[in-house]
């Protein structure tokens, strides 16, 4: 990822109301986004045309035949993005990183339930239509209408499908989860993004080869404005891995001094990991 990409990421992330879309597509540049001679904004054009002819697309049903309850709303939007642009999960996305970038999704029209999720989203912003994300453990769903009033929930992965509270339920419970207010209420952009770069981790954490992916989606993650602290030792320790000694030693050693204050114990430990990093230069 360019530093003119990076810095565009930051300073969307800490917007007041910031683009989902423009988070998730940014994140394209750190695999295979090149930047066109336009700059960043030619090479976001292709996946923004895609939501904007999607958008166009409901924004047609809508007024053909106005919804008049979240269930229809709900409905109409599986009508055009799950039926027509066949927007769904399928088989093997969860062994794809491409599952896990926005353009790549639009492009495919396949993908891990949170980025099938973050279309919904976008087309729903872009259509004025109440569409919000919900972070149920282990799978991610839309709420359709008001959080606070009338509205169902939907399975984008699954074509649309809507989900009962009882179906919710399940689903945290299956993930080893109650099902609490909290994980009720709309998720943030930077939620959402943060989620979809722990995928991003965990699937290149499984794969070694792919250390620089997982350095990557950290470095992002960190970008945001609410991450956790421990992202910055998994940082130090991706720069190890990838042959960044001293610099990841540094890091490491930047991290123990937080925790001399409540976790000394842990604190000592990275600090033997920075000085066998060190060893490595020789």
């Amino acid at each position: 990822m360019s530093e003119e990409s990076r810095a565009r990421f930051a300073e969307e992330a800490r917007a007041e109301r910031p683009d989902l879309a423009q988070l998730c597509l940014l994140m394209g540049f750190e695999v295979d986004l090149a930047a066109e001679p336009g700059g960043i904004d030619e090479a976001l054009a292709p996946a923004l045309r895609a939501l904007d002819r999607l958008a166009a697309s409901v924004a047609a049903a809508v007024r053909e035949t106005p919804p008049r309850s979240a269930a229809e709303t709900a409905a109409l939007l599986a009508g055009v993005l799950a039926g027509s642009a066949d927007l769904r999960g399928g088989a093997g996305v969860y062994n794809r990183l491409e599952s896990s970038l926005l353009h790549e999704v639009l492009r495919r029209g396949r993908g891990l339930p949170i980025t099938v999720s973050a279309v919904w989203i976008a087309v729903g912003a872009r259509t004025g239509l109440p569409v919000y994300g919900l972070g149920l453990p282990g799978h991610f769903v839309v709420g359709v209408g008001d959080p606070q009033g009338e509205h169902v929930f939907v399975d984008p992965f699954h074509g649309g499908q809507l989900l009962t509270l009882d179906d919710a339920s399940d689903l945290a419970r299956e993930a080893g989860y109650r099902l609490t207010p909290d994980l009720m209420r709309p998720a943030e952009p930077h939620e959402i993004v943060l989620r979809i770069l722990a995928n991003i981790r965990n699937w290149a954490s499984a794969r070694p080869e792919h250390a620089r992916t997982q350095l990557w989606a950290t470095e992002l993650a960190l970008l945001l404005p609410r991450h956790p602290a421990q992202l910055r030792l998994e940082r130090a320790e991706l720069l190890v891995k990838t042959g960044h000694f001293l610099e990841g030693a540094e890091q490491m050693d930047a991290y123990a001094t937080i925790l001399d204050a409540f976790d000394p114990e842990s604190a000592a430990r990275v600090r033997l990991e920075a000085k066998a990093a060190r060893h490595r230069l020789n």
